[in-house]
């Protein structure tokens, strides 16, 4: 029953209660509950009253705490950050705001309004500004069988307490064709400090495959001490095994068809590269090269210095439902900082990395890298199914499937367009109330 609705019949029970008997009042007391919903002491009120109005009465609405400069810092920062989940927004608010205060003149009141927000007052505020996702068609994972059975399965769950335990997988830029050589994005992860770094190669040899995964090696800031990737012939061969024995790595598989064996780094897959890269093809060296140049630079420092992440730390069964427990979000590198075994020259390189370079500058070198890419990437036709004589009939649930399974996912529109201005942008939120594709839990490690 709508709110109106309540009010007219209200105002044609009242009489007949303030006319009735005791007992007789108890009943329509009871029947005004039961049809409007209403609490008994609401009720009450209402029925025991002073006569209804002609229209109800407008609604008491709370002035709003946070004013609109408050809402449109919160936004630019977090498109500049690229959609964060509002508990990983809130945790990197007081590392952001020193290169925040300068770029959009931000006064000390703003800035303590800012920071006194919390993650549910975000979730409500930045609704309006969220977009729905679309998804792609990817993977093209294809089992190897040498050397199959002399590589450990890995059934245990992750339960390590230093760095180095990492799973990689390959990330396939194809399009929407397997066929012909294309570029793949090399995708590591850390267990313990969820550092991540990422190469890309063309095609899926195992010699190239091996060669980045050297290249990672000798970037992380702590030693690589174990691999567990699937069961790809890319990783699956020779090459790999001798590399792992050489150097003293600790080399381990997911089950076959059993992707959450390997959920660490299928979700940094799409945080860390399908977000960024999309769904399109880079079937050409000048594309690697430029992915090579984003992965290698900024993308590295932006995700793993100044973007905060969360770990599972247990799960709690509540009825029926399984509550799941994180830690505080911390950056990769604060949680490489606080491990003893990491390397400690690499260690004060980073911090004087992260101590030097702008976020916000960042952000926009990635977006421009990310235009330069796009520009070479090779959008090809799906092929059609020839026709014999005349064209089959599609109903028009296949053709809208169809059509979503030939869409391609451009890439990740630009956080911030041009250059900033000293204000702060004012966006336009959307009407759509849709939750975004990835504010489902933008960040959950």
């Amino acid at each position: 029953m709508s709110r109106q609705g309540r009010w007219e019949y209200l105002k044609a029970i009242y009489p007949r209660y303030q006319q009735a008997p005791r007992a007789e009042k108890q009943r329509i007391l009871d029947e005004f509950c039961r049809v409007t919903g209403y609490h008994r002491k609401s009720a009450l009120r209402l029925l025991n009253g002073p006569v209804p109005a002609r229209h109800p009465p407008p609604r008491r609405r709370r002035t709003p705490t946070y004013g609109i400069r408050v809402i449109q810092l919160l936004v630019a920062i977090w498109r500049a950050a690229g959609y964060p989940w509002s508990l990983r927004l809130k945790a990197l608010l007081p590392l952001w705001l020193p290169w925040a205060r300068p770029r959009f003149r931000v006064p000390p009141a703003l800035e303590a309004q800012l920071l006194r927000l919390s993650p549910r007052q975000m979730d409500r505020r930045l609704a309006p500004y969220r977009r729905p996702g679309r998804t792609g068609r990817y993977g093209g994972t294809k089992p190897g069988t040498l050397l199959k059975h002399h590589i450990p399965l890995r059934t245990d769950r992750w339960d390590v307490t230093v760095p180095g335990f990492t799973e990689i997988d390959l990330v396939a830029h194809g399009g929407d064709s397997g066929d012909g050589e294309f570029a793949h994005s090399l995708n590591l992860t850390d267990i313990h400090t969820t550092w991540v770094e990422t190469r890309a190669v063309l095609g899926r040899g195992q010699y190239a495959v091996q060669q980045a995964l050297e290249e990672l090696r000798q970037v992380l800031p702590f030693r690589l001490q174990g691999i567990d990737s699937d069961n790809g012939s890319e990783f699956i061969n020779a090459h790999l095994v001798r590399y792992c024995q050489r150097h003293g790595i600790q080399f381990t598989r997911g089950r076959p068809y059993k992707k959450n064996d390997n959920a660490h780094i299928e979700q940094k897959n799409w945080t860390h590269v399908r977000k960024l890269v999309g769904y399109v093809r880079y079937d050409a060296p000048a594309a690697v090269a430029a992915l090579n140049a984003l992965y290698r630079q900024e993308l590295r420092l932006f995700q793993n210095l100044f973007l905060p992440s969360v770990k599972l730390l247990r799960k709690v069964r509540v009825g029926a439902r399984i509550r799941r427990v994180y830690d505080r979000p911390q950056t990769p590198f604060e949680r490489v900082q606080a491990c003893p075994a990491a390397d400690p020259a690499k260690v004060a390189q980073l911090a004087a990395l992260r101590a030097q370079r702008d976020p916000f500058a960042l952000a926009e070198a990635i977006d421009q890298q990310l235009s330069r890419l796009s520009a070479l990437a090779h959008h090809r036709a799906a092929p059609r199914s020839p026709a014999r004589g005349k064209q089959a009939e599609v109903g028009p649930g296949e053709e809208a499937a169809s059509h979503r399974s030939r869409s391609t996912r451009a890439p990740r529109a630009a956080r911030t367009s041009g250059s900033r201005s000293a204000s702060v942008p004012a966006p336009a939120p959307r009407k759509s109330r849709v939750t975004s594709h990835m504010a489902r839990r933008s960040g959950g490690e």
